[in-house]
């Protein structure tokens, strides 16, 4: 549990599918879906749907920084979970890394918590820039989560948990890889001027 002081526990959650890429064009957008959890929490997953919302810029964040300790932690606390479960082990990939990183910073600077982009663009156009589709199968998935302060690896996994969109997420036999981005932040907007702690994973497939 995330203790946090003059405010009852609550928490977020917003789910995503994977978007999968078989043929040319295909697309997904996101959703968000809220539930509540014991702790000053949030998590996301990205799902298929039409219209989403564009986030909306809030005030600038203050004392932005990468938590680049926690992620080697959280893809620790992923394969385990898999293992145990009989599932293949995620590879580190760079590119995913990037641009779960930057989307991670992008939302603690600008106060909002979506999959949907700054500039109104779902989800798996954010990562294709990133990390390219080849010429077979290709496919990314989303999961977010943010708390107030602190957040550990074996916490955010629980969270994750805790919410089938998220497990399904994570237990599927599709993913090959995955990129960790983690910021800390003096944040505005959804985080209401709160220190906060913001994970994005990305999990991809290409062949």
């Amino acid at each position: 549990m995330l203790p946090r002081m003059h405010a009852p526990p609550s928490a977020r959650r917003r789910s995503a599918r994977p978007h999968l890429r078989n043929l040319p064009f295909a697309r997904n957008r996101s959703l968000a879906a809220l539930a509540a959890v014991l702790a000053v929490a949030a998590c996301a997953v990205a799902v298929q749907t039409a219209g989403a919302r564009a986030p909306q810029k809030s005030g600038a964040a203050r004392a932005v920084g990468r938590l680049r300790a926690l992620e080697p932690q959280v893809l620790l606390a992923i394969n385990e979970f898999r293992r145990a479960h009989g599932l293949p082990a995620l590879r580190l990939s760079r590119p995913l890394t990037v641009a779960a990183a930057e989307h991670s910073l992008s939302m603690a600077e600008h106060g909002y918590f979506e999959h949907t982009s700054l500039d109104g663009s779902p989800f798996w156009k954010r990562v294709a820039a990133f990390y390219p589709r080849g010429h077979g199968r290709w496919s990314v998935g989303e999961n977010l989560v943010w708390a107030s302060p602190g957040l550990s690896a074996r916490r955010a996994l629980a969270i994750w948990l805790g919410s089938p969109p998220h497990r399904e997420t994570l237990m599927s036999p599709l993913w090959r890889e995955v990129g960790l981005g983690a910021v800390r932040a003096f944040a505005g907007g959804v985080y209401r001027e709160r220190l906060v702690t913001i994970l994005t994973a990305d999990f991809g497939v290409r062949r």
